[in-house]
């Protein structure tokens, strides 16, 4: 029979200690992951980083000025088998007042396809200057074949960027949606284009969220 000296034992509890680091260490490394990408789209949107628009309550600035400014919109698909594209490219009102713009996408493919938009705004230091009330991005949107969706914009330009020196002059903001595919269950280019089956649907953040 074996008895095991303090030297021996201190040795087993020390390397339970390190064990149960390593695996708290590991658990929190995949907490963060998870966690990254909500965090992420968090801080852009409450920052305006990397030309990220703000998402805000209010439907309304607290000013209008008597000033206008044009903004562009942009459309682009990265995958998705869609049409995807804005209803009018540009549009120019005052800096403060809310307007509501439309973007609009088809399904070109035989079978139901899902899609998430993701967005930016140039020039970068206006995103925490535009501050969108309702839009389709961050959400997944399925479309049956064949089926059109009207995808509504509604946002206003802060007053206070004419206080930011470098946009003080700025006269164009684009405005720049990105749709991406969330799932493939076959390559898109083994699938037939719609035939016929064209409908258009309106929504709303209500159920479309952004």
């Amino acid at each position: 029979m074996s008895v095991e000296t303090p030297k021996k034992t201190a040795g087993k509890n020390s390397n339970r200690i390190v064990a149960a680091v390593c695996l708290a260490f590991f658990t929190g490394m995949i907490g963060m992951a998870y966690a990254a990408v909500p965090l992420y789209k968090m801080f852009c949107q409450a920052t305006g980083y990397g030309g990220t628009t703000q998402r805000v309550e209010k439907q309304y600035a607290g000013r209008v000025l008597d000033r206008e400014i044009t903004v562009r919109f942009d459309a682009n698909i990265a995958g998705v088998p869609w049409e995807f594209q804005p209803v009018q490219r540009s549009m120019t009102m005052k800096i403060g007042e809310t307007v509501q713009a439309h973007y609009q996408a088809t399904n070109k493919f035989d079978r139901p396809v899902t899609g998430r938009a993701t967005f930016n705004v140039q020039p970068e230091l206006a995103g925490p200057y535009f501050n969108k009330v309702e839009c389709f991005c961050f959400t997944d949107t399925s479309l049956k074949p064949g089926e059109t969706l009207d995808m509504p914009v509604l946002f206003y330009v802060d007053p206070d960027i004419v206080n930011v020196p470098e946009l003080k002059d700025v006269k164009t903001i684009t405005l720049s949606y990105t749709m991406f595919p969330v799932e493939k269950n076959k390559p898109v280019a083994s699938s037939e284009p719609a035939k016929g089956n064209s409908k258009t649907v309106s929504d709303t953040e209500a159920n479309l969220g952004g």
